[in-house]
């Protein structure tokens, strides 16, 4: 992780392609019970300065208000409504897929149901597609509100994952992570990889150790945004953990007895992702780092200082991660809300059994 977030410093300057052919998106929102957040997030993706016959918005309705679908069936959006007993994003995606030619499309677009993206986002993903090899790309997600603590610690967390996974890990000749959200893909490639996916939660952690399997590389774009809204509750960060969670060791599950021919074969972009999945989130990291160093001073000095080096090396890869800009008074507040966040985390550990067997909804909709 240290060796991550040195290399996220090191910013390589870009240089900009302005793609000669506007490719076909189909722009896909799975929604369920998103009639809060829906609306915005759909104007926001047909306000592109971006030929309108070039890409179609995709809305997959789950369990939304009448009054929500006849105000999308208004707009000049493909509605897709669905009623699923039990719901899951991967569901709506496939059922988005069959719905859609498949021939009709050059790229495949993920958006969440609270995200905004500017009027430029689709050109600049097109530009990144006119780069020879590039077949996936993640844009930078970034905090749509800092409204409360755990808001503010949300979004400096989802910082310290881009540059660590995404800009520290691309800066370096590997793939970046997926995240869920802002991320396209060749169209082609994501209708194969989705149609046998089967994930209950965390669908892009499964489509994330297939495709880098295949050999796909993931580039990163850390210039272009995608806005997501943050988690304002400490409940709601305890039910969306336990999905994350949940997910990561469930691709885990999946995928282990792949590492023996993925290092004969020299996927070093696989292996890395299932060390990455096999790891504890850095909440816990820190948190059990700390206690067992303090278990050593207490019991066995000696050995206490090998496990305090570990902790201050782990607090540095940490804090030279978070983005200047958040260097406020405020995140010495949020940081205070990470001792709760450990215990969360760890009670979480015990329930992933049940995360997997039902959709875990995280409720949007700013207050």
């Amino acid at each position: 992780m240290l060796v991550y977030s040195v290399a996220s410093r090191c910013r390589k300057p870009s240089v900009p392609v302005e793609g000669k052919d506007y490719r076909r998106f189909a722009v896909l929102i799975a929604a369920y019970r998103e009639d809060a957040v829906i609306m915005e997030t759909v104007r926001a993706c047909l306000a592109q300065n971006y030929p309108g016959d070039k890409y179609d918005v995709v809305v997959i309705s789950d369990h939304m208000q009448s009054e929500t679908n006849a105000a999308l069936s208004a707009l000049p959006v493909k509605l897709l409504q669905v009623d699923f007993e039990k719901s899951t994003n991967t569901k709506s995606l496939k059922a988005a897929l069959r719905y859609l030619e498949k021939d009709a499309y050059d790229l495949a677009l993920i958006i969440d149901a609270d995200n905004i993206i500017s009027s430029s986002y689709l050109s600049e993903v097109n530009n990144a597609f006119s780069v020879p090899g590039v077949q996936v790309v993640q844009t930078h997600r970034i905090a749509k509100n800092l409204n409360t603590d755990m808001a503010y610690l949300d979004a400096v967390s989802e910082e310290i994952n881009n540059s660590i996974f995404r800009l520290g890990h691309a800066n370096l000749g590997m793939s970046a992570a997926l995240i869920g959200s802002g991320m396209a893909f060749e169209y082609p490639l994501f209708y194969d990889a989705m149609m046998s996916n089967t994930s209950v939660g965390g669908f892009d952690r499964v489509l994330e150790m297939e495709l880098l399997y295949k050999g796909v590389r993931f580039h990163y774009l850390p210039d272009t945004f995608v806005k997501d809204e943050k988690i304002q509750k400490v409940r709601n960060f305890y039910h969306q953990r336990r999905r994350w969670l949940s997910a990561q060791y469930y691709s885990l599950g999946e995928f282990v007895h792949h590492l023996l021919p993925a290092i004969r074969a020299r996927k070093w972009d696989f292996c890395d992702k299932l060390y990455q999945q096999a790891s504890f989130s850095r909440v816990l990291l820190l948190g059990f780092t700390f206690i067992i160093s303090l278990a050593y001073s207490l019991c066995a000095s000696s050995l206490a200082y090998k496990w305090w080096g570990i902790f201050f090396l782990l607090l540095l890869a940490l804090v030279l991660a978070v983005p200047r800009h958040f260097w406020k008074w405020r995140l010495l507040k949020a940081f205070c809300l990470v001792p709760y966040s450990f215990l969360l985390m760890s009670f979480n550990l015990f329930r992933l059994r049940e995360a997997n067997k039902k959709f875990i909804h995280t409720r949007h909709g700013v207050g």
